[in-house]
C-alpha cells in the first residue's frame, strides 16, 4: 500500500529538537489532567454541551470506525457553542475546574533538570491548555512548554468553532506529525508519548515508547485500540508510575523492551 502524503498544516510547528537524546510528547486532556477539559464541557452540565452520553456514544464511533475523530469532535463542541457560550465562559469554567495529575509536576521537573524537553501534542485548542496550564503550572513553564494543538477562530457574534490543524485529515490533528520529522534525523532522540484517549491512535505507533494511561471510569479507549491492533505500549495510572520508568531508560538501566508489550 502506497505510504499516505502527510496532510498540510494550517498552523505552524516549533523547531525540533534536533540535539536532544530524549523527548518527551504528551497529550494534554485526561493525560496531564485528570479530566478531559473538552469532554467537562460536554458532561458536567445539562447547559454547556450535549451530555456525557452523548459523548460517549461519539467516542465509541471513533473507536469503532463509524465516524472520524474530527467530525465527533467539531459536533460535540458545536454542542456547546449552540447552548449560547462564548470561548471566553469556557476558558474560566475550564480554570476553575481542570485539575493536574497528581505526578505531572514531579514528572515536569524531573525532564526539565535532565535537558529532556516535554511537548503537549493536543487534539484540543491552544488558548484554552495556555490558560489551564498558566492557571496550574504557573505563567512561566505555561510560556515555556510547546504545545502543538488546534486554534480556535471566534466570530464577532461571540460564536466560535475549532481551527483544525489538518482539516483535511480524519483526525483533524494528526498527532503522528508531531513524532515522524524525529524520525529523518541523523541521530534520532528516543521518543516517548503519554495518550489515553481516541484523539491519540494517531500517534501510537510512532513513539519509541508509548505510554497509556488507565482510568477508573472505564474509559480506556487508547488502551483497547493499542490492544485490538497489537501495539506495545506501557500502562501508567498517573505520572509518577511513569517517572521512575523514564529515569531507567534514560539512566539506561532498562531496556525499552522491557518496559512496552503487547496486551492480550
Amino acid at each position: 500500500m502506497a505510504e499516505q502524503p502527510a496532510p498540510e498544516s494550517t498552523l505552524p510547528y516549533p523547531p525540533i529538537h534536533t540535539d536532544k537524546k530524549f523527548v518527551v510528547l504528551s497529550d494534554w486532556d485526561g493525560t496531564i489532567t485528570t479530566y478531559d477539559s473538552n469532554d467537562w464541557l460536554a458532561d458536567m452540565t445539562d447547559h454547556f454541551g450535549f451530555g456525557k452520553v452523548k459523548r460517549r456514544e461519539g467516542n465509541l464511533e471513533i473507536l469503532s470506525g463509524k465516524d472520524t475523530f474530527r467530525d465527533g469532535f467539531r459536533k460535540m463542541l458545536a454542542s456547546v457553542v449552540a447552548n449560547g457560550h462564548t470561548f471566553d465562559d469556557c476558558k474560566e469554567i475550564l480554570r476553575k475546574n481542570i485539575k493536574l495529575d497528581p505526578g505531572f509536576k514531579d514528572f515536569y521537573a524531573w525532564c526539565k533538570s535532565n535537558d529532556v524537553p516535554v511537548i503537549i501534542v493536543s487534539s484540543g485548542m491552544a488558548p484554552l491548555i495556555r490558560a489551564v496550564l498558566s492557571n496550574l503550572l504557573g505563567d512561566e513553564a505555561a510560556a515555556e512548554i510547546d504545545i502543538i494543538a488546534n486554534d480556535v477562530d471566534i466570530f464577532p457574534d461571540g460564536k466560535w468553532e475549532i481551527k483544525f490543524r489538518h482539516p483535511s485529515s480524519g483526525f483533524g490533528h494528526d498527532k503522528s506529525q508531531a513524532i515522524l520529522p524525529y524520525s529523518t534525523l541523523p541521530h534520532p532522540p528516543t521518543l516517548f508519548f503519554f495518550g489515553d484517549g481516541v484523539s491519540d491512535i494517531s500517534a501510537a505507533k510512532h513513539a519509541d515508547v508509548l505510554f497509556v494511561k488507565t482510568k477508573s471510569d472505564g474509559e480506556n479507549d487508547l488502551a483497547a485500540y493499542c490492544q485490538r491492533e497489537g501495539i506495545k505500549h506501557a500502562l501508567f495510572s498517573d505520572f509518577s508510575q511513569a517517572l521512575p520508568v523514564v529515569e531507567s531508560i534514560v539512566k539506561g538501566s532498562i531496556t525499552i523492551d522491557e518496559v512496552v508489550r503487547v496486551v492480550a
